[in-house]
């Protein structure tokens, strides 16, 4: 399902409102080693360091607002180990 994300106007004048595609995030924590790309790339802040603590010793990458997405796709590209996937939903 999208999201509404402005009213916009059509050739007669009413106010229509695009929908934007929602996002389907997936992160291999096995592959994350915490580097924080995603959180400095992120321009909708769609992640954060988890509370939790990995086997590996540090704060991994959660999802913590996927209803921001806007399938960038900045993440997924600049992730040095390829941990993170995005899709479209649907």
């Amino acid at each position: 399902m999208g999201r509404e994300i402005g009213p916009l106007k059509d050739d007669k004048g009413k106010k229509k409102v695009k929908k934007r595609k929602a996002a389907s995030i997936q992160i291999n924590p096995k592959w994350c080693k915490g580097c924080y790309i995603c959180l400095e790339t992120c321009p909708k802040k769609v992640y954060e360091k988890s509370p939790a603590v990995s086997e590996k010793g540090f704060n991994p990458v959660m999802i913590a607002h996927p209803e921001e997405c806007t399938l960038c796709l900045q993440c997924e590209m600049l992730c040095p180990d390829l941990a993170i996937h995005v899709k479209e939903e649907g």
